[in-house]
This record gives structure tokens, sequence and C-alpha cells, in this order.
């Protein structure tokens, strides 16, 4: 089974099908089975290799290397292990639920709109995938392209500004990284090995004090930008208030998640003193935005820019945990990452809902949803108690071991965590309390829940159950990635579980 080239059809699959679109144009119904038809295949086949090289009888990592420009010592090099296996199946499910929740964006143009969101899961399965770093640095920079189109042609109201903006914040950060990835190479090329941009050979690359801490500020300000952390979030809001509701489900299921994911795959091993060195004042950026976030979320007049800040305290708190010295934090952010692309997505699907029948999300028409649509406001009410970190739901665990795990290395830390964790209840009460109860603000008639919509919210809310009561299996496949990570970075770190 080996000798196929799983890794590689995970990202060209999704490609593939983008670039046959075309060929639909003209026939919306056509193209929206086409692309839910491509999408569950990529699904299909990412659990398909999940359940090859993690059953019962695992055999990871799971390796694609060749030749790709020899003289510079660039390869074309993809690594599966536990840790990314995780992303790779994340991003295929929130694939399919972007193509579920297309209804109403796609009416102009179906064709570009379908083969935009299969672009922009073939680049985030290759920044899931790929371990050369100049590989990397491609699939990261091409990530950009299909989003910027996705918002700027399918968005509402200011929606090119707010794609340039978008653009411009994350071409700038990866620019910088791309420098940076560029100055780790050269340094490599006077080595015995000679150029190369492996990471495994980069990881052991011995630089000078000064140079190791001046990339890993450029590998660092590109991916804050993506999580995005305080203060270079101002791009978020704008463009999850004007992107369509698959994009909105992009962005929050997927890129914030590449960020927090080469973190901890790239940024932490290449530079293991300057993380130590920069980790109070990274640790400082992600707690005061999880207060920022909730204070702002809770003068926002419309739905999605509430969401949209709600995101940035919570990948806020994961970035805490992420460079915390703690084996145990350092999981419950992996945990963190997937709870909040389900529960992000599941209420960024709700609040399109809430778009598409009243024609606004701002809280001013909303209230009383709750009596006039039952199973809406079930489904609301979920994924907020989700995010909210009920017992028993994702957010939970994920919350529960970063706090636990900080602890055990700056208590001060986690004090502020639990404080900061308190104080978001403040706006998803609100959130709850203004959209779903009280007397109705609308004289309109408000829809309950669809076949549609009732799959992809009872999808999603399967996952958030699962990982809320049964975290072992997510746990136990980025255990033996991250205690070798932990390992490198603090060789002092106790492996967690």
């Amino acid at each position: 089974m080996r000798q196929l080239p799983w890794l590689t059809l995970l990202i060209f699959w999704p490609l593939l099908a983008a670039l046959v679109m075309p060929a639909l144009r003209g026939n919306a119904a056509a193209c929206r089975r086409f692309a839910l038809l491509a999408a569950l295949g990529e699904l299909a086949l990412a659990v398909l290799v999940a359940l090859l090289f993690a059953g019962p009888m695992p055999d990871l990592p799971v390796l694609e290397d060749m030749a790709w420009i020899p003289t510079l010592g660039i390869r074309y090099s993809l690594t599966l292990d536990g840790l990314s296996l995780i992303f790779v199946v994340l991003t295929a499910l929130v694939g399919v639920c972007c193509m579920v929740a297309s209804r109403h964006d796609d009416a102009r143009r179906p064709a570009l709109y379908y083969a935009l969101i299969l672009a922009s899961l073939a680049t985030v399965q290759g920044i899931f995938l790929a371990s050369d770093l100049f590989l990397f640095a491609l699939f990261w920079e091409a990530q950009l392209i299909p989003v910027f189109f996705l918002i700027g042609i399918f968005g509402h109201g200011d929606r090119m500004r707010v794609a340039f903006k978008f653009f411009l914040f994350s071409a700038t950060g990866g620019l910088l990284m791309f420098l940076a990835v560029i100055a780790l190479g050269i340094l490599a090329a006077n080595g015995p090995d000679g150029p190369t941009f492996a990471l495994d050979a980069l990881m052991h690359l011995d630089l000078p004090l000064t140079v190791g801490r001046w990339l890993f500020a450029a590998f660092v300000l590109s991916f804050a930008i993506k999580i995005p952390l305080v203060p270079v979030h101002m791009w978020l809001p704008d463009a999850h208030t004007e992107a369509p509701t698959a994009g909105s489900l992009i962005l929050a299921g997927l890129l914030l998640k590449t960020g927090g994911y080469a973190l901890i795959r790239f940024g932490l091993p290449l530079f293991p003193e300057a993380a130590q060195a920069f980790a109070p004042l990274i640790t400082a950026l992600g707690l005061i935005g999880l207060f920022y976030a909730s204070a702002v979320a809770l003068a926002q007049e419309d739905v999605k820019r509430l969401i949209a800040y709600s995101s940035i305290g919570h990948m806020g708190l994961a970035v805490a945990a992420i460079v915390s010295g703690s084996r145990l934090a350092l999981g419950g952010a992996v945990v963190l990452m997937v709870s909040h692309a389900l529960t992000s997505s599941g209420l960024f699907a709700l609040a399109g809902g809430l778009g598409e029948r009243l024609g606004s999300r701002r809280f001013e028409i909303l209230g009383g949803i709750w009596n006039k649509a039952p199973r809406f406001g079930a489904a609301f009410l979920f994924c907020v108690l989700a995010s909210a970190a009920l017992p028993g739901l994702s957010g939970f665990v994920g919350e529960a071991m970063i706090v636990f795990g900080l602890f055990q290395t700056n208590a001060w830390a986690g004090v502020f965590a639990v404080a900061g964790m308190a104080v978001t209840l403040a706006y998803l009460l609100r959130l709850a309390r203004d959209v779903l109860f009280g007397p109705p603000r609308s004289p309109l008639a408000f829809a309950d829940l669809n076949a549609r919509e009732t799959a992809l919210l009872c999808t999603l809310a399967a996952g958030i159950l699962l990982l809320g009561l049964f975290p072992g299996p997510v746990l136990s496949l980025a255990a033996g990635p991250l205690n070798l990570i932990a390992a490198h970075v603090w060789p002092a770190a106790t492996p967690g579980l």
C-alpha cells in the first residue's frame, strides 16, 4: 500500500477537481453535485489513509520524497505523521461542510466559486503535509490566492477592500518567512550535507544566536498574522464579515489552524533557543488577545464579527499553550484548535443562515428565534456551549489541558488563562441571549433548519461530542510527534498524553 502516492493524492485530488469545474459552468446544479462529490472523495481518501496507516496496526509516518531542484537542495518531500493526519482529516471534513453550506453564495458563477474552494483545500493539505521548507513556503503563499478571489468576487459589502487587506497582511508575513527560509537554505549550504531545505536537517543546524532569533521572528510574524495574534489581527473581523459562508468556514476552520500548526511543526523545532527566549512575549500577546477579543466582542452588533473576535481569543489561548514549555498544554492546544474548527464552522454556518433568512445578521433585528425555529435554536445553543467549553463537549478537553499545563510551568499564565476563559462567557451568553431569546425584533418569517443544514450541523455536532467524550484517539495520534518536538525544544518537558 505504501507504493501508492497517498499524500500526493490528498493534495492534488481537490486541485484536479477544481480544474474540471470550468467544464460545468452554466449548470449550477451540476457544479454543486460535482463539488460535493469531489469533497466527499477527499474525505473518503483521508479516512482511508487514516485507517490504513493509523488503524489497528499503525504504520506512521508515511513519506514521499523525490528530488525536485537538486542543485538547490529542494525536494518534493511530504510526511504524514499522527499530528498532520489530524489536520488532514479535519481539512477534508471542513471541505465537505463548505460544499453543504454553499447554497446561496454560489449563484453568480458557481463553477468558479467551487473551484476556488477546492483549490483552497489543496493548498491547505499541502501545508499540513510538506516537510521540505521551500515546498511548505510555496503552499503557504499559494493558499492566499483562492481565498483572495473567494472574498473579492463572492463576498458582500466592501468585499474588494477587505480582500486586499487580507492579501496584504498575509503576503507581507509570507514574504518575510520566505526570506527566512532562503536564509536557512544558504546557511545549510555550508554544512557537510550541502544545500538542503529538509526540516529534519535544518532542525540540527547550528545557528548563531542573533541570526536564529531574527529568523524565528520572521517565521512567527507570518504565523501570527494567520493565527491571528494581537496586534496583527486587524484583517480577520472584516474578512469574516464580508466573506461568503464557505469563506468563513475556510478562514476559521482551516487557515487559522495552518498558523498554529506551522508554529508547532516548524517554528519551535527550527529555533528552540529563540522559542524559549521569546516565549514570555508570545504568551503575553496570546493572553492579551484573549481579554481583548472578549471586550471587543461584547461591543459588536453583527453576529459574524462577534464570532470572528471569539476566534482571536481562542487562538490566542492556543498560542500561549504552544510556547508554554508544557507538553500537556501543547497537546491541549492541538485539541483546542480542532475543537475551534468544528465549533466555529457550526457558528459561521448558522450565522450565514441568519443572513439568508433575514437579510441581516445585526442584533437589532434578531431575537425570539428559539420559539420561531426550535431546531435552529438548539443547534445554535449547542455550538455556543461547545465554544464556552461546557464539560462533555470538545472545547472543555483542550482548555482543561491547557490550564493544567500552564500552571505547571507558569502559575501567573494559568491564572490569567482561567480569568480570560471566564470572561469569554460574557460575550457568548450575550450571543445566545440576543439571537435566541426575548421578543422577536423582525416581522419576517424564520424557517427552521432544512435537510441540508441539519446534515451539516449534525455532522459537526457528532465531531464535537466525540472529541469531548473520547479525546483519546486524537491525543494518541498527536502524542508521538509532540513528544519529539517537546523533547527537542524543552528537553526537561515531561511526555504527556
